[in-house]
């Protein structure tokens, strides 16, 4: 039983965000040269993916929410 529900949205924001400062740790150790306006779009088009991920994974959630025994926690079925 998961500890905690999966949040994809989430996981597509870190991914982002890690590729954004990797981009520019990269450039800070002089391996490459970029460009300020590189990461905007990156950023930009990775939260919107990441909004969109959140909602379907929200979406599914909810559609099988009926269907799942939510009120038992992990904690509880471990004993």
């Amino acid at each position: 039983m998961p500890r905690h529900e999966f949040q994809p949205g989430r996981l597509v924001a870190g991914v982002v965000v890690t590729a954004a400062g990797a981009l520019y740790a990269g450039d800070a150790g002089g391996a490459w040269e970029t460009p300020w306006f590189v990461v905007i779009p990156l950023m930009a088009g990775g939260l919107c993916l990441a909004a969109v991920a959140g909602m379907v994974g929200r979406g599914i959630r909810r559609r099988a929410g009926g269907r799942a025994n939510r009120g038992e926690t992990w904690a509880s079925t471990s004993r």
